[in-house]
């Protein structure tokens, strides 16, 4: 209470001010002094000694009082910054007006001239000198407090001592600024900075902090690991791209030098950015992933923007528990839905998204529901819908190793495809506003169980369409995610961390890749393009198709992953070729021969256009697929799934590229 009352009552100054006040008198009153020493050449004398001994008593006080009011002591001198040097420069500026006005008006100082009096007036030397120097001792003092703090005065002029590990910081912007006063004012890390690097002409040749900008990483990179000899190199853009990003990890690696870096822009937003300061930044460093290293240029979308057609809406997100499916989860909930409707049958994923989403991203409890339920079972999707009433539902629930869909094909057909067809017609009952489900390139030219499971949920969002034209349908594509249940990138990590081999199943195999957040911001921008006036529209489902970039060879993620483990592919770890599974195909392809590639009016996000099929077929196959489903039958499944994928061999009008290929068939497998 005390401590409240003396807050109240003097809320210009901290607690630990007066010391801080009495300095900075002495510090105001030397500069007074020192103005008229310097102005006069043997020092003041007559008059002018007399006007500084009767005034600078004047001076001391009443600058003190007039630094308080320009709040120059409401926090420690140790953590002072640009704000409170504006003060201080305020603050002198109004002593040496104050004091000139002063002097004018009291006039302390008179001598006798022709039957009158003169007042003494301060010389316009020592008002000039007496501005700097007092400008010059008062920020300066607090620039040497914080340094003292920091604990390393001139740190960073001095290189780097025994027992410190020097650093190379990529990037000479706000990130790398708040490494390098973290790595200055935290002794503990043993750490010291050797110099940046920054592809800005701009900065080539600077000082920041005392700490030179060495070259770029472009045509110095490998001179200045030679000349600096760093102990380690943190790359310090959240929004560097993936090749810079290999760029040096590559560079490094080759010398031995361990590379870590701050989290990416998707990391950043979901972990509150830079707002938590140098320290919070800092303890976000990480060692790089292979996700940093592919060379694709991330999309950075504003979510508040592409996800304001969600805003106070219901939206139901199936497979919520999912990698997909929980990350779509995470962003929808911070673009102010009124409810958020998790649906999953795994009772442990469900809960798992539940308990982060409330605990760890503060999402308030009244805005989530938990379901637990199973997509295939149409009268329990009957009952959620008309509970919860939706607005828009993302269908990430699907099953996507293609392995155990190829053992489990019956099992594939009815999880992908017959269930998404049962979520999408109880939308369409419901009066959904919009239906987006979440797709695969896999589904093109399908030869697997799980492309053609896929590519029939595309044929039933079509059929959708037709028979509920209240509701807007849409498919999203896109190839491998980095980091989701059905990625290769786990495999390999786990057979990189017991000590290999890493299995590749052909050196010629290529894949898209894309991260978690990136490909669930396209696929939330994705469904603010479904509309009615698109021409995909009149006849379909509309089918938006991502960016993905340039493929990535198998066998060069293999060695960048090891590689990013510390050992080196060949003697550390070993690269097996093990062949080619059956179905599977060495280049993933993200439109099929009988679609056009439309651009739309979002970045990385194309359309692909294609005449629908007739809904009766539509309907007709599904009828017998579900009877194949229910009998066990996964050979006959597999031919009619294949009959379904033959239809669409003829083009659409305008179709370049060869339209008579056929779908691949899917190979049969028993039960």
């Amino acid at each position: 209470m005390r401590r409240r009352i003396r807050s109240v009552a003097l809320p210009l100054l901290h607690r630990h001010a007066l010391p801080q006040l009495a300095v900075d008198g002495v510090l105001v009153a030397l500069a007074y002094w020192l103005a008229f020493q310097l102005r006069f050449d043997n020092g003041p004398h007559g008059p002018y000694l007399h006007l500084r001994e009767r005034t600078i008593w004047w001076v001391m006080g009443g600058g003190v009082v007039v630094l308080t009011l320009a709040r120059s002591y409401q926090r420690s001198w140790s953590y002072s910054g640009q704000r409170d040097y504006w003060a201080i420069l305020r603050g002198v500026g109004a002593i040496t007006i104050l004091t000139v006005v002063a002097v004018a008006v009291i006039r302390p100082v008179q001598i006798p001239s022709h039957h009158r009096t003169v007042a003494v007036g301060l010389p316009n030397g020592v008002v000039a000198m007496f501005f700097l120097l007092a400008l010059v001792f008062l920020v300066g003092v607090r620039v040497l407090a914080r340094s003292i703090h920091e604990g390393r005065p001139l740190a960073a002029f001095r290189g780097v001592r025994e027992g410190e590990r020097g650093v190379l910081i990529v990037g000479a912007g706000d990130g790398g600024r708040l490494v390098l006063r973290e790595i200055l004012r935290n002794r503990e890390l043993r750490l010291a900075p050797v110099g940046f690097l920054d592809d800005d002409p701009r900065k080539q040749g600077l000082r920041i902090d005392g700490v030179s900008v060495r070259g770029d990483t472009q045509r110095d990179l490998p001179r200045i690991l030679e000349d600096a000899e760093p102990d380690e190199v943190i790359i310090a853009i959240p929004s560097a791209p993936g090749s810079m990003r290999a760029r040096v990890v590559r560079e490094c690696r080759s010398r031995g030098i361990p590379v870590r870096t701050l989290p990416t822009v998707f990391e950043l937003l979901q972990t509150g950015g830079l707002g938590g300061g140098s320290q919070a930044l800092t303890k976000q460093v990480r060692e790089v992933q292979v996700e940093d290293v592919l060379g694709r240029e991330p999309v950075q979308m504003e979510l508040d923007s592409v996800g304001a057609y969600l805003k106070g809406a219901t939206v139901l997100v199936t497979g919520a528990g999912g990698s997909i499916g929980g990350e779509l989860c995470r962003q929808i909930a911070r673009v102010g839905v009124r409810r958020l409707v998790l649906l999953d049958h795994a009772e442990d994923n469900l809960f798992e998204i539940q308990r982060e989403l409330l605990d760890e991203r503060h999402v308030q409890p009244d805005v989530l529901r938990a379901v637990l339920a199973d997509c295939k079972e149409g009268e329990r999707m009957r009952e959620v819908f008309a509970e919860h009433a939706p607005a828009v539902v993302f269908h990430a629930a699907a099953y996507k190793h293609v392995g155990l869909m190829e053992a489990n094909p019956v099992e594939a057909v009815r999880n992908n495809a017959i269930a998404t067809r049962v979520v999408a017609h109880v939308a369409g009952e419901s009066a959904v506003k919009r239906f987006v489900l979440v797709s695969t390139d896999k589904a093109v030219a399908p030869a697997t169980v799980m492309g053609a499971s896929k590519a029939l949920a595309e044929f039933a969002l079509e059929a959708a369409t037709a028979r509920f034209p209240g509701t807007l349908y849409a498919a999203v594509r896109f190839g491998n995610v980095l980091g989701s249940s059905g990625s290769v990138v786990p495999i390999f990590r786990r057979q990189i961390a017991r000590g290999g081999p890493v299995t590749v199943t052909d050196e010629r195999m290529t894949r898209y890749f894309m991260t978690i957040p990136e490909a669930v911001q396209l696929i939330i921008r994705a469904g603010s393009l479904a509309n009615d006036e698109s021409p995909a529209r009149v006849a379909g489902s509309e089918v938006f198709v991502l960016d993905m970039g340039e493929p990535v060879r198998i066998v060069d993620l293999a060695r960048a992953m090891i590689e990013l483990s510390g050992l080196e592919p060949g003697r550390d770890i070993d690269i097996e070729l093990v062949g080619r599974r059956t179905g599977e195909k060495l280049h993933e392809e993200l439109f099929n021969s009988y679609e056009r590639c439309c651009a739309t009016t979002a970045e990385k996000i194309l359309l692909a256009e294609r005449q629908p099929l007739e809904v009766a077929t539509v309907e007709a196959m599904f009828e017998e697929i579900n009877l194949l489903v229910l009998e066990g039958d996964a050979a006959g499944l597999a031919a009619k799934v294949s009959e379904l994928s033959a239809v669409r061999e003829a083009p659409h009008p305008g179709e370049h590229g060869d339209a008579s290929a056929p779908a691949p068939l899917i190979h049969s497998q028993s039960s």
